[in-house]
């Protein structure tokens, strides 16, 4: 099969960024064809490349087979629709939707048989979140009890928030570090341990910075199975922390400064407890260090299975659909939050829609940003 034409839509940080690794040669089978966005500015950096000042142009144009969308969170939504309706495969940036109820608009609309719909969680390519999946896949770490993740190194400054219209408000971003920084770690959670069925958070609105969304939460989880879990996250501190933990019958595990640390049980910590007769006895534990030679192919390995999912027909590693969990659990800890008691998962997605349009109706932060806003992450 020839090599898949690809459009990128929107040239932020991101979006260039990836028009440079497939210009770079970092792919294979994929060859940039045409970009859109409204800045002409942005265009000159691609020189050569079509470029396009609206996408409905670059997506009805003939001259792309795939479109990666790296615009605003709420562009993701009527972009990849529009692209998935015009029969173009689809790569969404993270969050494939602001909301709930957008998520199910956006899966609902990928209908074709062999049309590829993607998301960009490039943190499933990393080998110390596979490594650690094996060990809960293979029963290496027993029944899962309790998880801890606390992932602060997220610092941004005023200046960053500062920097376009659009960031930090519910009608322009739809959230804060929720919905900008932790729809990776988020991912991670649900693709480790399984969705959570309820969710109790404390989210603090412009705790650091002059903005109204969050960017500090501290979130409770009950999963099923009986497993708890707290997810911490934040923008404001520095230096951070991104240290995960999870303590299963058969040991304990950390991945923190590229190391996972696993000291493993040689019998189910609950047997030997009913059976020791010490009071103060614990289970004995052998230590394994693992360490990685690198964290993956990143983004790049996304976007080449993207294009190896398209002409070659390989397993998607990060499907479109799966992008819906992510988000899920971000408007599930808002709406805790505002509610201040624990939600129910499923959660329900035309209910957080109308809490969410409720803020942005009374925001004093109200902006109307361009639909094609470069995102930068």
């Amino acid at each position: 099969m020839s090599n898949v034409r690809l459009g990128i839509i929107g040239l932020g940080s991101m979006g260039l960024t990836h028009a440079r690794n497939v210009l770079a040669g970092k792919l294979t089978g994929l060859d940039l064809a045409a970009v859109a966005d409204p800045d002409a500015r942005t265009h000159a950096q691609l020189p050569g490349i079509r470029a396009y000042a609206d996408a409905h142009d670059l997506i009805g144009s003939g001259t792309v087979d795939a479109v990666l969308i790296a615009t605003p969170h709420f562009s993701h939504t009527s972009l990849g629709i529009a692209a998935l309706q015009a029969g173009l495969h689809v790569l969404v940036e993270k969050p494939i939707s602001a909301h709930k109820a957008d998520a199910e608009r956006l899966i609902a609309a990928h209908t074709r048989p062999g049309q590829i719909f993607a998301a960009m969680f490039n943190q499933r390519t990393d080998p110390y979140y596979q490594e650690i999946k094996k060990l809960i896949q293979t029963g290496a770490l027993g029944q899962i009890r309790r998880i801890n993740w606390v992932i602060t190194d997220w610092f941004r400054t005023s200046a960053y928030y500062a920097s376009a219209g659009w960031r930090a408000t519910w009608e322009g971003e739809g959230g804060g570090v929720l919905l900008n920084q932790c729809p990776h770690n988020l991912d991670m959670l649900q693709w480790l341990f399984g969705q959570p069925e309820r969710v109790r958070a404390f989210c603090h609105f412009g705790r650091y910075h002059q903005i109204e969304v969050e960017d500090d939460l501290t979130a409770y989880l009950e999963f099923p199975g009986g497993a708890t879990g707290v997810f911490i996250g934040s923008t404001g501190e520095a230096p951070g922390t991104n240290r995960l933990e999870i303590a299963g019958e058969r040991g304990r595990l950390v991945y923190e400064n590229d190391e996972i640390s696993f000291l493993q049980n040689e019998e189910e910590m609950t047997r030997f407890s009913r059976r020791a007769p010490q009071p103060f006895a614990r289970p004995a534990t052998v230590h394994r260090p693992i360490r990685m030679p690198d964290h993956g192919g990143q983004h790049v390995a996304i976007l080449q299975n993207f294009a190896d999912a398209i002409r070659l027909g390989v397993p998607v590693i990060a499907p479109g659909r799966e992008g819906i969990y992510s988000v899920e659990l971000a408007n599930a800890m808002l709406l805790s939050t505002w509610r201040e008691q624990t939600i129910e998962l499923p959660l329900s997605g035309a209910e957080y829609e109308a809490a969410l349009k409720t803020r942005i109706a009374a925001s004093a932060f109200r902006t109307s940003p361009a639909p094609l806003l470069p995102k930068n992450s």
